[in-house]
């Protein structure tokens, strides 16, 4: 059984959501990420989403694309943030660790190598931003080979019709971005998100973690009521940026006290 898996049955044996957490490998330097995504799991992050800096992030909004930009230019790299997660393994052998990013850094390592080297540095699974259902074939069989999911995203333009094209490949837990737009702008009303949730549940029983919008422990537990997880990435960032690791970990408390309370 995947940590992925088991974090979920875990969960829902406590009838509560994930809080779902993401911070940008190399931010704002590599020994501050490194005391942050250590510090995350007995903050209350559930699972963790570590960005891969890109130099062309097109998904993400202002906050993710600085972030991403200080990483590099502290050194961030591919290599490192397989790094990041080894020195991780070495204290938690437990957290899910997803990586989020974009094709062309794998493309360049080569889709079976990366695959391989990421699951032997501890990763569960990727999310591929910009790698389309139609394209997935080049990189899904060996995340397979090497025991890692292929956590894909959906979109409120999703619809019944696109969404068994999207799931084919999707293992590990489904991603909802509940806004048209880029990480970090607006926020999707609870209604909605319960709607699409309810849509991409006739098409698959994985669980579905919504992102993109929330920023609040109110939002999130409005979330973690009507999904399995609530993912917040643009406001932690955001705080880290500006308030440093501290404040970063106090925020995300501060989250999973929302979530562990949204149901009861």
């Amino acid at each position: 059984m995947s940590r992925i898996q088991k974090r979920f049955d875990q969960l829902k044996a406590e009838n509560r959501a994930a809080l779902v957490t993401f911070i940008m490998a190399g931010d704002p330097d590599r020994a501050a990420c490194q005391a942050v995504l250590n510090g995350l799991p007995a903050a209350g992050a559930d699972l963790i989403e570590l960005g891969m800096p890109f130099t062309d992030p097109m998904a993400d909004g202002l906050a993710i694309q600085l972030a991403g930009q200080r990483a590099l230019a502290a050194g961030g790299s591919l290599k490192a943030t397989l790094e990041l997660v080894a020195a991780f393994r070495k204290t938690d052998q437990e957290t899910p660790i997803i990586l989020m990013g974009y094709y062309n850094p794998i493309y360049a390592w080569g889709p079976e190598k990366f695959a391989a080297d990421a699951a032997l540095a501890g990763v569960d699974g990727l999310i591929i931003v910009d790698l389309p259902p139609e394209e997935a074939g080049e990189l899904v069989p060996y995340l397979r080979a090497a025991a890692m999911d292929f956590i894909v995203l959906t979109t409120p333009t999703s619809d019944d019709s696109r969404l068994p094209v999207v799931l084919a490949n999707a293992s590990g837990f489904v991603y909802y971005v509940s806004i048209a737009g880029v990480t970090g702008t607006g926020s999707a009303t609870q209604t909605a998100i319960a709607e699409a949730v309810a849509r991409i549940h006739r098409h698959t029983d994985l669980p579905v973690c919504v992102g993109f919008g929330i920023r609040t422990p109110d939002q999130a537990a409005e979330v973690a009521r009507a999904a399995e997880g609530a993912v917040v990435g643009s406001a932690i960032v955001s705080v880290l940026a500006e308030q440093g690791p501290a404040q970063a970990l106090a925020l995300v408390e501060s989250l999973a006290a929302g979530v562990r309370a949204a149901r009861k």
